[in-house]
């Protein structure tokens, strides 16, 4: 499954294992190695990886995780939006 994570991310990227290991600063082989599932990252470059590809750790290790709003690059008025938003939604669920 990273294996597979991996290699999704790299092609959607467009880069190459050659690309994708030089920006690591690890060999070709590493990369190779990853996606072929002979060895898998050490939490470095997992970390290093969710980064380069602006996604998380857990979306490379395959892990199912919670929906997310993203409030980055809201002002203070969308935030406070999104807030009572969500707590109205939560009162709603709780009424049924």
């Amino acid at each position: 499954m990273i294996s597979d994570n991996i290699k999704r991310l790299r092609e959607n990227a467009g880069l190459s294992q050659a690309a994708l290991a030089r920006k690591l600063g690890v060999t070709r082989a590493s990369v190779n190695a990853w996606e072929m599932e002979l060895s898998a990252p050490t939490a470095q470059y997992l970390i290093a990886l969710a980064q380069l590809f602006h996604t998380t750790t857990d979306d490379i290790l395959g892990l199912e995780s919670q929906e997310q709003i993203v409030l980055r690059g809201m002002n203070e008025q969308e935030k406070r939006l999104m807030y009572d938003l969500i707590s109205y939604i939560t009162e709603r669920k709780e009424e049924e």
